[in-house]
């Protein structure tokens, strides 16, 4: 979920290239990221999936009888995804799902969650990170991922605790190239 407020910078979809290029895939390459925490027929959220870099990667990791739900607040962003979803015959693992700038509007329970370079552009944190919780299935599981150069580690510190008054808990601190990590774990029931 990103938001297109004046306020708040969001990465053009003119610039969707820059987020799926060989070059990104091999600096933050999303099997090693997410695969340790995805498996075979689960059901797992991209947020703020752009064009769809993880998404491609996580319909593979969740196979034929897995779900992907793709979300992002730009419509162009999402076509771009289910354009590549189609070439990659993931069509019916990757569900597009056009977001509000202020809410998600995603009422399926998943297994897992990637906010990957995305929860800074948010206008409200709490409000995300509780509907995020919302969606996660009991133990659950969210990996949040920020830009190390973007996010002050005050920042994104701040972020983890307001993820810990919405029914998150931290289960480690994963070492990403360029980045800020943590991942947590639905604790309310």
């Amino acid at each position: 979920m990103k938001s297109s407020t004046s306020s708040t910078r969001v990465c053009p979809w003119q610039r969707a290239w820059a987020l799926d290029s060989w070059i990104r895939r091999l600096v933050h390459n999303p099997h090693e990221i997410v695969g340790g925490y995805i498996k075979e027929g689960q059901t797992v959220l991209d947020l703020g999936s752009g064009p769809g870099m993880f998404s491609i990667a996580m319909a593979e990791m969740v196979g034929e009888k897995g779900k992907v739900i793709s979300v992002d607040i730009q419509e162009e962003m999402l076509q771009i995804l289910k354009r590549k979803s189609e070439r990659a015959g993931f069509e019916s693992r990757i569900f597009v799902h056009k977001s509000k700038p202020d809410k998600i509007g995603v009422s399926e329970e998943v297994d897992f969650a990637l906010a990957f370079y995305m929860v800074h552009e948010v206008p409200n944190r709490e409000g995300f990170l509780r509907e995020v919780t919302a969606t996660l299935k009991p133990h659950g599981k969210l990996l949040i991922v920020e830009p190390i150069f973007h996010v002050s580690k005050s920042s994104f510190e701040e972020t983890v605790k307001i993820a810990q008054s919405a029914g998150l808990s931290v289960i480690s601190w994963p070492k990403i190239f360029f980045s800020r990590a943590v991942l947590l774990q639905r604790t309310s029931i």
